[in-house]
């Protein structure tokens, strides 16, 4: 009886451990998602809001293509994109996505949208490994030489990339690209949180990006990044 006791003391105290582990680690998901939203609120725009602003570079960020031709989000990403680069915010083009196989290609989906409506090739850069948010902002820092941008992608997604460039020193302002509604944006919202809390340890630790390389400055030729 003495030892069923003992037992019973034990496993409620591991059982009562679990419940308070998880319970900090919820409220500590909920106060970085929270912090990371709230510190860069102020610097999301409308393409109708925003004016007067000069960069290096307009980041677009990549998301999925089919095949040879963007995703809807994608799609609205590159024209919002391509709309302020015809607003004369920057004369420089940095296309940054996932190419890290022969058979999937996001870079050159994407400046070939750019071209196609008019924008000269040596305005357009491909970032070819901007396999994460946080690779492709400190690529942008490193391998482009951006210290000034303005970053493209669907506003839930904002947050998260304009708290990275903050906390890599990249003075950044984001335009939102949601043109429509989007099928299966209430699971992307539920997993950003957590990119959120993962990018947030990043911007702590600040480890290197999946490649780095020779700089290829944005101000130069984008066809330097042609492959």
């Amino acid at each position: 009886m003495k030892l069923l006791k003992i037992l019973f003391r034990c496993i409620l105290k591991f059982i009562t451990t679990i419940i308070l582990l998880v319970t900090v680690g919820l409220l500590a998901v909920f106060l970085i998602n929270g912090y990371v939203r709230n510190s860069v609120k102020d610097r999301i725009y409308t393409i109708n809001d925003i004016m007067n602003y000069e960069a290096d570079c307009i980041l677009i960020l990549g998301a999925g293509v089919w095949g040879d031709r963007p995703s809807h989000m994608l799609e609205d990403r590159l024209i919002t994109g391509t709309a302020l680069y015809e607003k004369g915010l920057s004369n420089r083009l940095l296309m940054s996505g996932d190419h890290g196989k022969d058979d999937y290609d996001e870079v050159n989906v994407m400046k070939k949208f750019a071209i196609d409506r008019g924008i000269p090739s040596s305005h357009v850069f491909m970032d070819h490994a901007g396999f994460s948010t946080y690779d492709s902002l400190y690529r942008a820092r490193d391998i482009f030489l951006v210290k000034k941008a303005v970053i493209v992608t669907q506003e839930y997604h904002l947050y998260r990339a304009l708290y990275v460039a903050k906390g890599l020193g990249i003075d950044a302002i984001g335009v939102s690209s949601d043109l429509r509604p989007y099928a299966g944006q209430e699971y992307r919202d539920l997993r950003e949180i957590l990119a959120r809390v993962k990018d947030f340890i990043y911007v702590i630790l600040q480890p290197q990006p999946t490649f780095l390389g020779e700089t290829i400055p944005v101000q130069g030729d984008g066809d330097a990044t042609n492959d």
